[in-house]
């Protein structure tokens, strides 16, 4: 990418996992960091730096803007320099000098390190406080952990495919083996293997292996697929699955509310039949009466083919190094399975053809009983059966800072009849289908990022990007975190629990059609209200009469007589003495001043808090969804 593409992913991400900005005068600590950082990280395939821009502190969402270096070439050589000699591996860094807005910026690409020369450490402060990853859009310091990642890399053995010394040949269980003869012949009744002896089986299929003594012994794919309920206890007593009932439609760890939990414990095949059964059970049915029937036959909610893909897909690619268990959460409206173990394949390719198994013995097995497929096609038939269902598309959440990864399944038809005379609320902002579909995942499951975005609509991440911040600006969704870490959660507004934009009578939301031109989104003169009988609503509502009785009668006369044709400069001036008085958060103002709240922010906010005469209760967080403001108390 170029410093111009690169600018604008920024302006519209903010930093992100596999881009960082700096205004980096000169190559200091914080340059050498961020470059071990992606060299070290697994599966990043590196990072983009970009020195010589500033991020605009003062204003109320991120922007970065290139601020040019003095010497650009003299930075670039030190750079270089640096890389080759700082790092107990020589790093050779793409290093350029691009005109950017008129100004001389250095775009750095860091390619990611060979498996083999990992980790990455400055040579001065050795291990383990030398080493850096990149987890999110940040640099942080490897722990021993971390080190052990990075080492595992180098072997080309699976954790799967690894020895436990304390385990035997009759720590399998019979029964699971008798199950895997019963699938394979099912799929393939002339297959070699079946003529095999137990023994022949389990070695045929990387279940055991020779010891340095020359000894059989089971290995970590061969215990979690056949082993017996004692050994799995013994040697894995974090693995099991949970199933949580939640009542409503979010997580709250409230003693007063208490889930139902059902612990499941067995070897593979047989804890995916369990699980399966166990949501099968629990899940909201339809029913059809096929004609000539007579009897009505229970058709699940959610496709059962679709259970069973990301059943398989959580306990096939999840990280057997983290002792957690796999979650399936069954909330009122959707079904979450949640799994250790980030996608070693990129969100963005998920669905592509190929897959990347974390655990390459175990899939070979469930691949050999129909079980799983191994050619990355289980995320494009999940999609493609609930989309010929008419559900919600399922999500899918890869976090590598959680090393976790989350597939979420819903109940109700998409855009269905509820959904549209939901909708019909924001009809004033024109929205397109895909900035309905986001709105209505928002509602239901309370956050949206750009991933879950591009994965419901599929779009690039560019054009995600752009309909979250216009859905942001429109006070429908308040932005949290940075970088590749941003993400949205629903406003009141949103949610309906304060004004909406299709309100009843006496509320705001009754008139806010003179906010938005006929084209749909804001108007381009929203302050001017005077030319619609019904502007003068937006001066008598119940919120706005509540506030004006706070202020002193001075003040509230002068916000009482404000009319929609003031200068700016008038109206910021009561925005001083307002903020004065007390913290106000912007929707307050917005109803005070009868004007939009992307008006307050961008005509009175943001221009008094350049010229320092307000300031943020949080400058720290700028996007707080709470973020409020006071007049900054002149010096005498």
């Amino acid at each position: 990418m170029n410093a111009q593409e690169l600018l604008e992913r920024l302006n519209l991400l903010d930093e992100n996992e596999s881009i960082e900005a700096k205004l980096a005068r000169e190559i200091g600590k914080s340059v050498l960091e961020t470059v071990c950082a992606f060299a070290n990280e697994p599966g990043l395939g590196g990072g983009w730096i970009l020195l010589g821009v500033i991020r605009e502190e003062l204003a109320l969402f991120p922007a970065y803007e290139a601020q040019g270096l003095e010497n650009p070439d003299k930075i670039s050589a030190d750079l270089a320099s640096q890389a080759a000699s700082v790092f107990n591996q020589p790093l050779r860094l793409e290093i350029n000098t691009e005109i950017l807005g008129g100004n001389p910026v250095i775009v750095v690409f860091v390619p990611e390190a060979p498996s083999q020369d990992k980790p990455i450490y400055f040579k001065a402060q050795g291990l383990p406080r030398g080493a850096f990853r990149r987890i999110g859009s940040t640099d942080q310091r490897c722990t021993e952990d971390d080190l052990i990642i990075l080492y595992q890399g180098r072997q080309q053995e699976s954790f799967d495919s690894g020895l436990l010394p304390d385990a035997s040949f009759d720590d399998f269980s019979p029964e699971a083996i008798a199950d895997f003869r019963l699938a394979r012949r099912e799929v393939n009744p002339d297959a070699e293997e079946l003529r095999w002896s137990d023994n022949e089986l389990m070695q045929a299929l990387g279940c055991l292996r020779r010891n340095e003594q020359a000894q059989w012994v089971p290995t970590v794919a061969g215990l979690l697929l056949f082993g017996n309920s004692v050994a799995l206890r013994r040697s894995f007593p974090m693995t099991r699955v949970d199933y949580i009932r939640v009542p409503g439609r979010e997580w709250v760890p409230d003693p007063d509310r208490r889930f139902d939990t059902i612990e499941l414990r067995d070897s593979l095949f047989r804890l995916i039949r369990r699980s399966q059964a166990a949501i099968l059970d629990d899940l909201p049915k339809a029913f059809g009466l096929e004609e000539g029937a007579l009897q009505r036959h229970d058709i699940p909610v959610i496709p059962q083919r679709v259970i069973r893909e990301a059943l398989v897909n959580a306990l096939m690619h999840r990280s057997y190094r983290c002792h957690a268990p796999v979650q399936i959460i069954r909330y009122a409206n959707r079904l979450e399975i949640r799994n250790p173990g980030f996608s070693l394949k990129s969100p963005e390719h998920l669905g592509e053809p190929g897959s990347l198994p974390r655990n390459p013995k175990i899939a070979a097995a469930l691949h050999d009983t129909r079980f799983a497929e191994t050619k990355g096609s289980g995320v494009r038939v999940m999609r493609e059966m609930c989309d010929k269902a008419g559900l919600a598309p399922p999500l899918f959440e890869s976090d590598r800072a959680r090393d976790q990864f989350v597939v979420r399944l819903f109940f109700h038809h998409f855009l269905g009849p509820e959904d549209l005379t939901w909708l019909a609320r924001f009809k004033e902002l024109n929205l397109s289908d895909a900035e309905a579909r986001a709105l209505v995942v928002t509602r239901d499951v309370g956050v949206i990022d750009n991933a879950t975005y591009r994965e419901i609509n599929k779009v690039d991440t560019l054009t995600a990007s752009q309909a979250l911040k216009k859905l942001r600006d429109a006070s429908l969704i308040v932005q949290q975190g940075r970088g590749s870490a941003t993400w949205y959660q629903p406003t009141d507004l949103l949610l309906g629990t304060m004004i909406s934009l299709s309100g009843n009578l006496g509320s705001l939301s009754s008139n806010l059609d003179t906010l938005y031109s006929n084209q749909g989104g804001l108007s381009s003169n929203p302050d001017d209200l005077s030319s619609n009988p019904e502007g003068s609503a937006l001066l008598d509502n119940p919120e706005r009469r509540a506030l004006l009785n706070e202020l002193p009668g001075e003040l509230a006369a002068r916000v009482g007589a404000l009319g929609q044709r003031r200068q700016p400069e008038e109206v910021r001036e009561l925005v001083v003495a307002l903020c004065k008085q007390r913290i106000f958060r912007v929707e307050e103002l917005a109803i005070l001043l009868a004007r939009n709240p992307e008006t307050v922010r961008q005509n009175y906010l943001r221009p008094l808090l350049r010229a320092s005469r307000i300031t943020m209760i949080r400058p720290d967080v700028p996007n707080d969804p709470v973020q409020a403001y006071r007049t900054v108390e002149e010096k005498e």
